[in-house]
């Protein structure tokens, strides 16, 4: 199949593209259209001791969002949208500790993170320097595990950073996907509720959610993966995307043309960003592909510190990532980064 992208702008109209002969009218009737893969696997190395591994996502197009008949659908969900998503790596697991402690503790002398900042006085704009995790109110596992479990409690800013850490280190630019980019992996090329289908009782076989986990984070990759060899997307932790939340976000994007990796920038306000996938406390609805969850002042509430901390989620020990890494990437996402400072609200 030949590519469905155009050479220059950032949407395609279905019109077009049977125009131009690049898909068959069966093809464009119906949704997700996914491209052969051309990239490879690959393991990344952060040091000799910490390393993991990037899976090939495909380019495609699909409807974005769940129909309004979908068990469990929520009103931000909708309405269904064309999207058209180039090719991509995404991490196969999600971030474990191993790999998040040379960022926030390793990297320093004495393995000791940054002191609390004094913020008496507001600086003139955000250092172009990295920044790190200043230490955790409590114990940042939250007693969950540590090795071979997803880093959690983690801010949607200490995400961010950890990916332009990252990319120094690698040399490759790494960051969170879009909320399109996760969904279009997440899905892995089918339209159910769920990548293994529409019954949630296949769920155990796939994810730790409500039912199964027993009140607890587990171990990455226990579970099988989706078709496209990505493990924990439903379930486990719930996964930052990029995105700024918006509720109504869907209704301003355009119905009659597939657009081209749509996301919404974040701003220098802590909250609202978007977590995907569910996570170990949700019931099953929350853990379809379509479901979406943000970030609020009360995933933070009992931080005792005076600024509470832009870097770890006192209530949010369900949320971590994992990264991707575009092909080619969209020029409104290179060095991409978190605006948010200890002083944003």
């Amino acid at each position: 199949m030949k590519s469905i992208f155009p050479a220059i702008g950032l949407s395609v109209t279905l019109s077009a593209l049977l125009a131009g002969g690049l898909v068959s009218t069966q093809t464009a009737a119906k949704y997700p259209m996914v491209e052969k893969a051309e990239h490879k696997a690959y393991k990344e190395k952060i040091n000799d001791k910490v390393s993991f591994d990037m899976v090939p996502i495909p380019g495609g197009a699909f409807m974005m969002g769940s129909l309004a008949n979908e068990k469990g659908r929520a009103a931000d969900e909708g309405p269904q949208h064309p999207v058209a998503i180039q090719p991509f790596w995404m991490g196969k697991l999600e971030v474990q500790w191993d790999e998040y402690d040379w960022f926030w503790t390793k990297r320093f002398p004495k393995g000791q993170p940054p002191p609390r900042p004094d913020i008496s006085k507001k600086p003139e704009k955000i250092s172009d320097a990295i920044t790190s995790p200043t230490p955790p109110y409590a114990d940042p596992t939250f007693g969950h595990g540590h090795d071979n479990y997803a880093a959690l409690a983690i801010s949607h800013h200490a995400a961010m950073e950890y990916c332009r850490w990252l990319s120094k280190e690698t040399g490759k630019h790494y960051r969170l996907p879009t909320e399109a980019e996760w969904e279009w992996a997440c899905r892995a090329g089918t339209t159910t509720a769920y990548s293994f289908g529409d019954d949630p009782a296949k769920l155990d076989d796939y994810g730790w959610y409500e039912k199964n986990s027993e009140e607890a984070a587990h171990k990455v990759g226990e579970k099988k993966p989706n078709p496209w060899g990505l493990y924990d997307m439903h379930g486990n932790v719930a996964e930052w995307c990029i995105d700024r939340y918006g509720k109504d976000y869907y209704s301003t994007l355009a119905k009659d043309k597939a657009v081209l990796n749509p996301f919404n920038p974040p701003t220098e306000d802590r909250y609202p960003y978007v977590a995907r996938g569910g996570s170990w406390i949700d019931p099953p609805e929350k853990c379809r592909s379509a479901a979406r969850r943000f970030s609020s002042k009360d995933w933070l509430r009992r931080d005792p510190q005076r600024p509470q901390s832009i870097w770890w989620m006192t209530e949010a020990d369900y949320v971590g990532f994992r990264v991707v890494r575009a092909v080619k990437e969209d020029d409104r996402l290179k060095n991409i980064r978190s605006k948010v400072t200890w002083w944003s609200d």
